[in-house]
């Protein structure tokens, strides 16, 4: 995309963005209130969302329980709904430019990242899910001689998902794409700080002509909007992607309302294991992607780097160097190709004052600045942390930043013992030329994914998710659809 051609469809994403939510249709919110979406890029006013309400979302899931039971989403054949569900990975497509543009000025991405991976990573994961479902069949299992059993895999109905600002639509489809493809009726919260291009969605959607109200967007904060879904009494499921504070506080909900399913993929602080025979030049640069990638706004963000003492220093040369890739810039310069801005200034603030903890307690490598840009400060650039001492509470706190820790370890057993020295079990990462070493390590290491000699590999095809406060579930791959359904037995007598 051209700088012209940028202008051009920016003054349209702008004078279209359309904030009211959407329940059957757009709506103003039922209180009347609304608030800004100022864009991290430069301060700009985006457009004003609706502040949806308790009294919504009741709308919204009478809606969806209504649909659900009438069964023209749930009851319709799997080929109608994956035709639906491809039109709509069309439209995404067809639709890319004005979605990328929501998509950076709501939090901040490069335009030529949002462009390229965000919109078409979108598009592909509800193409992948729609042919997905009619290569999934029923299971007849063995059973005494005079019977029958069919085993099938039924939708739960009413499903909520709340999701993280961070990969605002890609996420999002992640759990709609599944959830959708299976009959359910799906209530979709987005982050406040990125609800256009879920608005959008939901235009589409009906577009391509699923029922309007099977999918509902509705806005707003957690404390209000995500509370009264977590607590409703008539949503069946739930899938989050946030902090595990917040998934703590969801688990309560659920427990307290009527247990309805969760799906919590929750907090990370992922570790990179740099071992002495590795290719240390290829290594740094992917270390650096691990980390700085998405202003490092990435829930399984390699930010924990051990290496081995005796290629520490040369390591930490090539880290710095690398970084130099994700220097912040402009988002909307489609030619920019590093770091754009977080997410706004108040997360800024709190990434700030986690290098201004760690320059008082260890060295500031590199980077460290915050920068102001297009008048606004919400970027930062990337900093390399060292000598930072091991009981610091840096190497355990989520700083969701452009933040990166190295620390020198000596032996398989201490990197094995750092790397695991953490409350979260997301993602992890190791890099050896030793085959049987990765391959010990690997299966040492308390995280739901696993990168040898890359980092925070990721497919369509394989499940993404963690142990331990990581949460529990898992999105992307067959796998997800178990989030979304429940296996009923039907057992025939005949004999």
């Amino acid at each position: 995309m051209t700088i012209n051609a940028l202008d051009a469809h920016l003054a349209t994403a702008l004078s279209a963005a359309d904030g009211r939510a959407f329940i059957e249709g757009r709506t103003d919110g039922s209180g009347g209130k609304t608030f800004a979406s100022v864009s991290p890029v430069d301060g700009r006013v985006v457009a004003d969302i609706a502040a949806c309400t308790i009294d919504d979302v009741d709308r919204a899931v009478r809606v969806a329980r209504r649909l659900f039971e009438s069964g023209v989403w749930s009851q319709a054949s799997a080929d109608h709904r994956k035709a639906v569900l491809l039109k709509l990975a069309g439209l995404i497509e067809a639709n890319a430019e004005e979605l990328s543009l929501m998509e950076t000025l709501d939090m901040g991405k490069p335009i030529a990242q949002s462009s390229s991976i965000d919109i078409p990573g979108t598009a592909a994961t509800f193409r992948w899910y729609a042919e997905l479902i009619d290569k999934i069949s029923d299971e007849v299992p063995s059973t005494p001689p005079g019977s029958t059993a069919i085993v099938a895999r039924e939708p739960l109905g009413v499903v909520a998902a709340i999701t993280p600002w961070n990969y605002p639509l890609e996420i999002a489809a992640w759990k709609l794409a599944p959830a959708l493809i299976l009959g359910n009726s799906v209530i979709l919260k987005p982050a406040t700080q990125s609800s256009l291009s879920a608005l959008r969605l939901a235009d589409l959607a009906v577009e391509a002509g699923l029922p309007a109200g099977v999918l509902s967007v509705v806005p707003g904060t957690g404390f209000i909007v995500g509370e009264a879904l977590a607590r409703h009494d008539d949503v069946d499921a739930l899938t989050f992607t946030g902090s595990t504070a917040v998934a703590k506080r969801l688990q309560v909900c659920a427990g307290e309302s009527n247990m309805k399913r969760l799906t919590l993929e929750a907090g990370g602080k992922s570790s990179n294991l740099v071992f002495a025979d590795a290719d240390l030049e290829t290594a740094a640069q992917k270390a650096a992607f691990g980390a700085f990638y998405n202003q490092g706004e990435v829930c399984s963000a390699n930010s924990r780097i051990l290496v081995a003492r005796s290629v520490y220093e040369t390591f930490i040369r090539l880290l710095a160097r690398a970084s130099l890739d994700y220097a912040p810039g402009n988002p909307l310069d489609p030619m920019h190709q590093g770091s754009g801005a977080l997410v706004d200034a108040r997360h800024a603030d709190s990434v700030m004052r986690a290098i201004g903890d760690a320059a008082g307690s260890g060295t500031i490598y590199s980077g460290g600045s915050r920068l102001t840009i297009e008048g606004s400060d919400a970027y930062i650039e990337p900093t390399i942390v060292t000598d930072l001492p091991l009981d610091h509470h840096l190497h355990h706190t989520e700083v969701f930043g452009p933040l990166v820790t190295v620390t020198p370890f000596d032996g398989e057993d201490e990197a094995v013992a750092l790397a695991n020295n953490t409350d979260y079990g997301l993602a992890a990462s190791l890099w050896t030329a030793d085959l049987g070493r990765a391959h010990r390590v690997a299966a040492r290491l308390v995280a739901g994914t696993v990168s040898v000699n890359t980092v925070d590999a990721l497919s369509l095809t394989t499940p993404f998710g963690g142990f331990r406060q990581s949460g529990f579930g898992r999105d992307l791959s067959a796998h997800a659809l178990d989030n979304y359904s429940a296996l009923k037995t039907t057992w025939f007598q005949h004999g």
